[in-house]
């Protein structure tokens, strides 16, 4: 499986999870599609058959209804595969979060060093300018 630049070689039980998670879309792409055609036959019928027109009718409707509940259930199924794609990727992609926690961490890192750096002039700096004022007291004939 390949993410972005970096390419990782998934264990046999996420491999066989993200297998099951595949086959899932595939089923219930399928079964969509599949009602979804039957639908469309039943509206589009010209029945030549010896059932009447009004029982035929029903039937279709009954049909119909019943794959439209199929439509609905895989539908809700794709969305109940999406929640677990993500659940799983939100308790899978550990590298990308400690790449993230590392990448901050030397940021940090370094934006405390340059600050220690400012501090240490700065207070270097007062230390003269205390010391010069010091001197200037102590040499004054003003005080």
């Amino acid at each position: 499986m390949s993410t972005g630049p970096r390419t990782t070689i998934l264990p046999q039980s996420k491999e066989a999870l993200l297998k099951s998670y595949n086959a899932r879309l595939k089923e219930d792409v399928r079964s969509m599609l599949e009602n979804f055609e039957e639908i469309l036959k039943l509206a589009r019928r010209e029945s030549h058959i010896q059932i009447s027109k009004i029982t035929q009718c029903e039937q279709d409707a009954l049909e119909m209804q019943v794959r439209a509940a199929n439509m609905v259930r895989a539908g809700e199924s794709l969305m109940k595969l999406v929640a677990d794609l993500k659940q799983y990727l939100i308790l899978n992609d550990f590298h990308s979060v400690n790449e993230a926690i590392t990448n901050n961490s030397q940021l940090f890192r370094t934006t405390q060093i340059e600050c220690d750096k400012k501090l240490m002039k700065l207070r270097d700096e007062m230390a003269m300018d205390l010391y010069d004022l010091e001197e200037e007291y102590y040499t004054s004939i003003f005080k």
